[in-house]
């Protein structure tokens, strides 16, 4: 049978991989040869799922949305990731990750961040587990998300603007690597999402992947099935819709469909849709469709939503896409304001601006009226406040 899920060398099909600095490699190595062994050792998951449920709050709850359900025509559930500690999924991750770190006998933490929200997620389990860290974000993204970084800040963590390129997620991602090549002993980088060198990319989605575990026995519980026919997620480097589709990879019984960042649109020069307009390159540590001129530089990418604005995706869904296995839309800034807006007016919750991607693929589909729909709100809309509030005149109320 097909399998969607990594081979042993780090691939989905031809995407994935390790392509890193020589001074890295033996980092690398050592961590593809422990984490397995760790996150599957029993003293590993007693702490993390204790801390999962006491620290985090999960399950988080599957939320069946009435009045969006009969807007839509089918039965569409919310996985609430937004209830999480921290207000997003990326907790999840980070509290594996800090165990691992711990584990591996690691004394220093960095991350990359992008809307802030993986940043409070690895400051806050730096201070659960008393590490130093530092967070690197992109200059532009620390103004917009400003909230945030004092969040980080006051959990302990030091916070690095970085100023280079467009000032967003691929900088510090940039930034984050470089750092880790200066000090390959002792720091262990905890990355967000389902990106880089092979084994991050399947240890984020496995950590990840509690989402999905917990969506078969909620719907079972709620529909007397464990499975529905349509998953739906915000994808940007990947780690929700990765832990969202996980334990359903190959049941091709489940439609897959997410949404990327198209920006002004996906044919202008403002977009992060890399799925759709992307072409095969290596970057940071793995073989992905990136944004790229056609002698291989970078593309800045550009989305309203900083947590989406990099220039490629994981390789997970890289293959997911490229096999058809996933059908990924590009969805606009506008569309995506104009869903945040609904679901806030028609169930009283306030997504992520990262999430709103997900709900503005509801408008694109035909659903049968018992067809069981799961998206996932991967995030609060709290840290995108200030954007929502200087976009609020160009929503069309109406249409709600």
């Amino acid at each position: 049978m097909k399998t969607y899920k990594v081979d042993e060398d780090g691939f989905y099909g031809s995407f994935g991989g390790t392509y890193v600095p020589e001074i890295l490699y033996k980092t690398v190595e050592d961590l593809k040869n422990k984490y397995e062994d760790i996150i599957e050792s029993e003293d590993f998951l007693n702490e993390y799922y204790q801390l999962l449920r006491d620290y985090v709050g999960r399950p988080s709850p599957l939320y069946f949305a009435k009045r969006m359900s009969e807007k839509y025509g089918c039965q569409l559930y919310l996985k609430r990731e937004d209830l999480n500690h921290t207000g997003a999924h990326k907790i999840n991750n980070a509290i594996g990750q800090i165990l691992l770190a711990r584990k591996m006998g690691k004394k220093r933490i960095i991350a990359e961040t992008g809307a802030g929200q993986h940043g409070v997620a690895t400051a806050t389990v730096c201070a659960l587990m008393n590490m130093p860290c530092r967070v690197y974000m992109g200059a532009l993204d620390v103004e917009r998300q400003h909230v945030n970084v004092e969040r980080m800040k006051m959990l302990g963590a030091e916070v690095f603007p970085v100023e280079s390129g467009n000032m967003t997620l691929k900088d510090a991602t940039n930034e984050a690597i470089r750092d880790w090549c200066c000090h390959p002993a002792d720091t262990f980088y905890i990355i967000g999402s389902t990106v880089g060198p092979h084994p991050y990319p399947e240890m984020v989605a496995r950590l990840q992947s509690v989402i999905s575990q917990e969506i078969m026995f909620q719907l079972k519980e709620k529909t007397g099935r464990d499975y529905p026919d349509y998953l739906m997620a915000c994808v940007g480097g990947g780690s929700n819709a990765a832990g969202t589709i996980y334990h359903y990879l190959d049941d091709k019984r489940v439609k897959i469909v997410l949404g990327e960042a198209g920006g002004m649109g996906m044919y202008t020069d403002k977009t992060a849709a890399s799925l759709n307009i992307g072409t095969v390159g290596i970057l940071h540590g793995s073989r992905i469709k990136v944004m790229q001129t056609e002698d291989g530089q970078i593309i800045e990418p550009y989305s309203i939503s900083a947590g989406l604005d990099y220039p490629g995706t994981g390789p997970m869904h890289c293959n997911l896409f490229d096999t058809g296995r996933a059908k990924v839309l590009a969805i606009t800034d506008k569309e995506a304001l104009q869903s945040a807006f609904e679901l806030t007016r028609l169930e009283g919750i306030i997504p992520a601006l990262e999430s709103s991607h997900a709900l503005a693929l509801l408008p694109k589909m035909k659903f049968q009226k018992d067809d069981v729909v799961v998206l996932t709100v991967s995030g609060r809309g709290d840290k995108d406040l200030g954007t929502y509030l200087s976009h609020k005149n160009e929503i069309d109320y109406e249409a709600i």
